[in-house]
């Protein structure tokens, strides 16, 4: 009986393309966050347990994928290390660990593989990048600003434009759950239920509202005002619901000054308060956001602000907000919508090198660091077979253009290139056949 050959459920294997796609996403996400000033940080795959447990709530602790302790510890079944479960709880790590070294205002942005113990499904995956971007040290609303035009500007730069960032407040739920008559014990119970609400909808809400102990009377409360939404007025309503709560009332005040800012930068008019998002991590403490298109179920991305997780490391409180991009909601989206540009490289190569004879592989492998010095790329094809197999195998693989170089072209100091396109062919001397090269490959993609 054979082994098994495909990737464990909810894991990928990426072939060339996928990974060129992947590789373009990257680059247009790094080079806008880097234009908002934010710096290139990595952490290790694999984190203390410790570390991770107790900092995304219930569901999240049983999505952590566990590593059993080895060797001599092997037989306790028990779990010393855990693959990251996000990019965020990691970062606060790392503030605690190395803040001499790192200045007050540390803005960072970070993009690896995460792993989560989840149910695959249409853009859920058990590994998956997140695109995160982070700012701590500051308590400013321009951080919240800031963080939605950067992803905004980023959504945009790959050509979405059918985007909404929702936003909201945990201090605002909190304020409004209380009001219904939820008990404050029952708060984090029912924000994991009410973020649902887009994916199983009011019946399923208040089925788990009532399984999680919620009573039918707070749990009428609660559906009624997140099913009466009026965007248009969002804040007022809010901040007429909430009363004299003064919490309730500062978070309404702090969406206020995030929304007048925003209407400053590339996300005006992208960005609306929803009083129904709720965001499921627990370590949030302020304002909360989710990016959402149209036709995909869940969101392309989220976020945060979490100013008690580094003092859960450091013993002392630090101001942070971030947000996270998930890569492969966002490449399926692209996929399905067929958004890659055309130009995009779709080939290993610019140029197959083919000859006729072993003894001339010398010259082959001479005349191909001289192109490649010139910035070509270049295939040298290994085994001298007949030229029609050889330019058959470079269109199959999509090379546009192959390099003849037989026994004359070496005499002559020439190598012949043939357009598999045009079906043509041109001479060229070797020391300018790589210009001249570049340049059809230029034409070859206008």
């Amino acid at each position: 009986m054979s082994a098994r050959t495909e990737p464990a459920r909810g894991m990928r294997d990426f072939l060339p393309e996928d990974v060129r796609r992947r590789e373009y996403v990257i680059a247009i996400i790094k080079r806008v966050y880097e234009r908002y000033g934010f710096e290139p940080l990595e952490t290790p795959a694999v984190e203390n347990i410790d570390t991770l447990m107790g900092k995304y709530g219930e569901e999240g602790n049983q999505l952590i994928f566990k590593i059993l302790m080895r060797g001599e510890h092997e037989a306790t079944g028990k779990a010393d290390l855990a693959l990251r479960y996000d990019l965020t709880v990691p970062l606060a790590r790392v503030i605690a660990h190395h803040q001499a070294k790192l200045p007050r205002l540390f803005k960072r942005y970070q993009i690896q593989p995460v792993w989560r113990a989840d149910r695959p499904a249409r853009g859920r995956f058990r590994e998956f990048y997140q695109c995160d971007v982070d700012a701590l040290g500051s308590s400013s609303p321009v951080v919240e600003a800031e963080l939605c035009a950067a992803v905004a500007d980023a959504l945009t730069a790959l050509g979405f434009d059918d985007f909404v960032i929702r936003i909201n407040h945990r201090q605002l739920l909190s304020s409004l759950l209380s009001v219904a008559g939820v008990a404050p014990d029952r708060h984090g119970d029912a924000l994991v239920a009410i973020d649902k609400l887009d994916k199983t909808g009011a019946d399923g809400v208040r089925r788990e509202l009532s399984q999680r102990g919620i009573g039918e009377q707070s749990a009428t409360a609660v559906l009624e005002f997140f099913q009466s939404r009026t965007p248009e007025s969002e804040l007022d309503r809010l901040g007429g619901f909430v009363g004299g709560d003064e919490a309730g009332q500062a978070a309404v005040e702090n969406l206020r000054a995030i929304m007048t800012l925003s209407s400053s930068t590339s996300a005006a008019g992208r960005i609306r308060v929803d009083a129904s998002l709720a965001r499921g991590l627990s370590y949030y403490t302020g304002a909360i956001m989710e990016i959402n298109v149209a036709d995909l179920a869940g969101s392309l991305g989220g976020g945060g602000r979490y100013d008690n997780l580094v003092g859960m490391f450091l013993g002392q409180s630090i101001p942070a907000c971030g947000f996270s991009l998930g890569l492969e909601r966002i490449l399926v989206v692209m996929t399905e919508r067929g958004m890659f540009p055309p130009t995009l490289a779709t080939t290993s190569a610019d140029l197959l090198l083919a000859t006729f004879d072993v003894a001339d592989m010398p010259h082959a492998l001479r005349l191909a660091a001289l192109l490649r010095g010139a910035g070509v790329r270049v295939l040298v094809y290994p085994d001298a077979e007949k030229i029609g197999k050889q330019i058959k195998y470079a269109d199959s693989r999509g090379i546009p253009f192959v390099g003849i170089l037989g026994g004359d072209e070496i005499a002559a100091g020439t190598l012949t290139v043939k357009d598999l396109a045009a079906k043509t062919q041109h001479s060229y001397a070797q020391d300018a056949a790589g210009t001249a090269i570049l340049e059809a490959v230029r034409r070859e993609r206008m």
